[in-house]
């Protein structure tokens, strides 16, 4: 092997990034532990709203040390360190560096989010002031109050109802400029609805683009964003998102930007000295008036409840009516752009005076349109800043952020967080046109976000070319960047209201992934000392390849900042089975050349040589597909195929480089490598199954296999999960930590299936369970929740009752929270866009395979298998569901098992074909049947040892890990013998069959042409 100094290089440097990349998840866990036992200290169970203090206070502490120096591999001290080396870094940075796990292993914040179809229709309308469409809008909020329908059909029902002789395509309605090229003034209300059910969809879609955008720039890695349906309502999923209300702020900002020119103080300053002297001349009369009446009580019996409520109401008003400042100024502007300066918490009085219709008559023809707002409101201060715009008739701004086309987090003049803007062409010339203005007049421009000023800066240096612009304020470093990233994502099509927002655990409890890495460590072990057993010393040298295979997968996971979830672990144990098969693929390959007579080296030498074939068509077949799925695949798709990509590369450079490494040290110091033991040397050795000849069996048993799935999935169908069909949902207090593996185990028992979370904290559950869930009648709600009840008795405090439940009794209420009914979560949109990832991924493999092999029966061979395999992991699920003793759900987590399945079973068949390829061109001696069962029979301690291998990793975490992977697990394990049968009896005898009349055979045992040439 050359070049053997780089490539210890290599691995050497590998392996240490990949440890000193992982030590940024130890240390984050470890800041995060003591996060959590500092907050868990400052506050007693028993307190009102524990939990909430008690997370808010955890949010704190890790906020404090964002910028605290933290040397990597040493205790954290929670100080500030100014000696800066290397190896020190914020705890943002060792937070950004470690490890992201997914919702369903860390937990996070759940948002729903609705999108108000109400504003998108106004806005279609341009803010039509025709009645009967109000009204209509009006009817329609009131009939969503008890309605399972969506806002556009209330509408529909609501206009209607009063619509008269008043049309949808009306030109004050629907019928206006904006929609002429789609709405005309002579098309039925039938017709506009089609349209505004389109424009309505669009708008929505518009609005999760723009979510989406704006989600990808918060910082949490594998966000899931979904529609639910059509309702307006989209699902948002944040892994490892604490700050609910920094959450809120960003989602729901609308992201409002405009440009407005300025009055300066000197020329609104008489109009809020008018209007605070009307305030003090009103007074004056309140209390003239209030001095009368107290005249007339004194000649009134005492004892005159009405005399008496009116002297309280006017005392009341009468309340420091001898201020000469009731409007509350606390200081005038400074002849710049702010007006005057007010008490913060005056603001909506303040506000009330100057927009007063009465008020406003006082103002001079010129400044009619003025538009008073606040400035941004500065951190804990006391004070606000009024500013004064120069509004218009049609009330639009000169610039608006439509035309921002970047904005990134940038620092002022004053080295305060600042957003610098980048515009468009059309926005760069208004705004030198506005800035030229302003210079030449020595005006201000407001820079407007959601109607709060953020800055109104003098143009002091001439005119402002180029299209750049910047916002300053007194804002955080981290309000900078959700602001920029806001302004990046572009603005909301309508206003988006937070519907529900929680903190929920991990789907797996903490005791599911305990027990499950546990299972996965004994498995392993299994695996390392299997290879020794079977291989002997040469075993060793693969150990230790597979054990820096998965050092480096974890290791790249954490540098690329990829994020682990469920899907992904299944992602892990496939990568494993392939990291083994390599190894098994050499080693197997070496024993054939040692058998022939070739001394050990020359074995070695040949053996990687003719592996190597083997090996990267398995692995680029798979690789395929997971790079497919990578590109077209959302969700737990995606997470998979991260993960399969990165474990694919790793283990070719483990199992080609690192084990050849390994075992040529060995053999040039003299050692003597037989790979095999004295149980094994022999074992498959004089083999001869005629496995062709068994293939009309094979047909026959997975044909009636295939019927009967297929029977199966359309008669008793599969036990699809609530992301599939929604369901109910509960959230359940108790008195103290509960466990969620064992509630869950228990509430199987009663509802066949549930989903539980701890969600707030770990005394409160999320429960959900699609028991009964076509059923909508109060009966079934009521028979769900009494079965909760009596599921959930023993872990609440004894004597509770059964209305106490769910009305959640005493002051720490216990019980039943809150419920509701759960749409699905997987929207359609994602299970299209899986169902073609996969059969894209198929189509390249199938060309692949054509491309690699020159013969498309190969091609229809693999794919026939592994349809053969996917049918009868989804008959064997559908038949067995209802009595198996765990959930055999079909959740996201089950569209991983299913790929994995197809990874495994690709891999296998291509081995395999590889073989037949090679004896095809070294034997051309033998028929056809001979060349494919000797190729099957040399290959079937290959195929048995990986097969063994997977499913012992498979076995163990199936019987010691957790009951909620179980169903996961029991779909690989099913994959897994399946894939290994297929190999041997379905897609080799396919290609056999597709290739045996004519001269197709013959073709196969001929070299193609180019191969020939070459």
């Amino acid at each position: 092997m050359q070049n053997k100094g780089l490539i210890k290089l290599f691995a050497l440097l590998f392996g240490l990034v990949s440890i000193y990349q992982l030590s940024f998840t130890f240390k984050a866990n470890q800041i995060e532990d003591e996060a959590k036992q500092a907050a868990i200290s400052q506050f007693s169970e028993t307190e009102e709203n524990y939990q909430e203090k008690r997370n808010q206070a955890e949010i704190n502490y890790l906020d404090s040390l964002k910028t605290s120096k933290i040397k990597v591999g040493e205790k954290f001290e929670p100080i500030e360190v100014y000696n800066l080396g290397v190896s020190q870094y914020t705890y943002s940075e060792v937070e950004e560096n470690a490890m992201k796990l997914g919702l369903d292993l860390k937990g996070g914040i759940n948002a729903i989010i609705q999108i108000s179809v109400k504003d998108i229709l106004k806005g279609l309308a341009n803010n039509s002031k025709d009645p009967v469409f109000n009204k209509a809008l009006d009817d329609a909020e009131e009939l969503q109050k008890d309605a399972q329908e969506s806002y556009l059909e209330s509408f529909f029902r609501a206009w209607d109802a009063i619509k008269g002789d008043t049309k949808l395509a009306s030109p004050d309605i629907f019928a206006n400029r904006d929609l002429s090229d789609d709405i005309k003034f002579d098309m039925s209300d039938d017709e506009v609805k089609g349209i505004l059910e389109q424009k309505i969809d669009e708008s929505i879609v518009s609005a999760f683009e723009v979510l989406r955008n704006r989600i990808d720039g918060f910082g949490v890695t594998s966000p899931n964003i979904q529609r639910l349906g059509n309702s307006g309502r989209i699902l948002i999923e944040l892994p490892g998102a604490k700050d609910k209300e920094r959450v809120v702020d960003i989602i729901t900002k609308t992201a409002q930007l405009q440009f407005w020119e300025t009055y300066k103080t000197q020329e609104v300053l008489p109009y809020i000295l008018q209007v605070n002297q009307a305030l003090v001349e009103a007074n004056k009369e309140k209390e003239e008036a209030a001095s009368e009446i107290e005249d007339a009580v004194e000649v009134v019996d005492s004892t005159s409840n009405v005399i008496d409520d009116l002297t309280g109401q006017i005392e009341s008003d009468s309340t420091n009516v001898a201020e000469v400042n009731p409007l509350g100024i606390q200081s005038y502007g400074n002849g710049g752009s702010v007006v005057a300066v007010f008490l913060a918490k005056d603001r909506e009085k303040v506000m009330a005076q100057l927009n007063d219709a009465k008020n406003r008559s006082l103002l001079p023809a010129e400044m009619r349109y003025v538009k008073f707002l606040w400035g941004i409101q500065q951190e804990e201060s006391e004070f606000s800043e009024l500013y004064a715009i120069q509004g218009n008739r049609d009330g639009e701004p000169q610039l608006s952020g439509a035309v921002i086309t970047d904005a990134r987090q940038d620092y002022d003049q004053l080295s305060r967080p600042a957003v610098s803007m980048q515009m468009n062409a059309k926005g760069a010339k208004i705004w030198e046109a506005m800035t030229k203005e302003a210079y030449e007049t020595q005006g201000y421009i407001a820079i407007v976000l959601d109607d709060i000023v953020y800055s109104a800066p003098s143009v002091s240096n001439g005119p402002i070319s180029g299209g750049n612009s910047q916002i300053s304020g007194a804002f955080s470093l981290t309000e900078a960047i959700d602001l920029a990233n806001v302004l990046r994502a572009g603005k909301l099509p309508a206003s988006a209201e937070i519907v529900q927002a929680d903190e929920v655990g991990p789907s797996l409890g903490q005791e599911a992934i305990d027990s499950g890495m546990k299972s996965f460590l004994i498995a392993l072990a299994f695996v390392l000392v299997w290879m020794v057993f079977y291989y002997g010393k040469a075993g060793l040298f693969a150990d230790v390849a597979l054990l820096l295979n998965i050092l480096l997968i974890f290791g790249v996971l954490a540098s690329l900042g990829a994020v682990l979830t469920l899907p992904g672990i299944a992602g892990i144990v496939l990568t494993i089975g392939i990291s083994v098969d390599a190894n098994v693929l050499i080693f197997e390959r070496i024993r054939e050349e040692i058998a022939k007579g070739k001394s050990q080296k020359e074995s070695i030498k040949d053996g990687f040589s003719n592996a190597l074939s083997s090996i990267l068509d398995a692995n680029i077949t798979t690789g395929l597909t997971a790079l497919i799925l990578f590109v077209f695949g959302t969700g737990p798709i995606k997470g998979f195929a991260t993960t399969l990509i990165i474990g694919i590369l790793t283990s070719l450079f483990t199992a080609i480089f690192i084990t050849r490494l390994l075992i040529d040290w060995y053999a040039n110091r003299g050692g003597q490598l037989d790979f095999s033991t004295a149980v094994t040397k022999n074992l498959f050795k004089n083999v001869n199954i005629g496995f062709l000849r068994k293939r009309k069996i094979a047909y026959v048993i997975s044909g009636a296999l295939i019927v009967l799935s297929i029977g199966s999935l359309f008669t008793n169908k599969l036990d699809q999960g609530i992301d599939f069909v929604g369901g109910r949902t509960y959230q359940v207090r108790f008195a103290q930590e509960v466990s969620v593996e064992e509630i869950k185990g228990d509430l199987n028992e009663v509802f066949g299936s549930a989903e539980v979370k701890t969600i707030g904290g770990p005394n409160q559950l999320k429960i959900s369970t699609k028991y009964k869930v076509e059923d909508n009648s109060t009966e079934a709600d009521e028979e769900v929740q009494a079965k909760l009840f009596e599921v959930t008795r023993k872990y609440l405090p004894d004597g509770i009752t059964y209305e106490e439940f769910l009305a959640g009794s005493g002051d720490a209420k216990i019980g039943k929270m809150l419920s509701s009914k759960v749409s699905p979560t997987i929207a359609d949109d994602i299970k299209k866009s899986s169902v073609w990832a996969i059969l894209g991924s198929l189509v390249v493999v199938f060309l692949y395979i054509l491309f690699r092999f020159k013969r498309w029966q190969f091609s229809l061979g693999a794919v026939a298998a592994v349809f053969h395999d996917v049918l009868i992991v989804l008959g064997i699920f559908s038949l067995t569901w209802k009595f198996m003793p765990f959930s055999m759900e079909i959740d996201q987590a089950f569209i991983a098992a299913i790929l994995t399945v197809i990874g495994y079973s690709l891999n296998d068949t291509v081995v395999v074909f590889d073989r037949i390829r090679e004896f095809l061109n070294e034997h051309t001696s033998w028929t056809f049947d001979k060349t494919i069962d000797v190729s099957l029979n040399s290959t079937l301690s290959r195929t048995l040892n990986t097969s063994v291998t997977t499913l012992v990793v498979l076995l163990a975490m199936f019987i010691f890990g957790a009951d909620s992977l179980r169903g996961l697990l029991f779909a690989l394990i099913v994959g897994v013998l399946v894939g290994t049968y297929s190999s041997l009896f379905i897609a080799t005898p396919i290609m056999y069959d597709t290739a045996k009349k004519g001269d197709a055979a013959e073709s196969l045992k001929k070299k193609p042409k180019d191969e020939e040439d070459a």
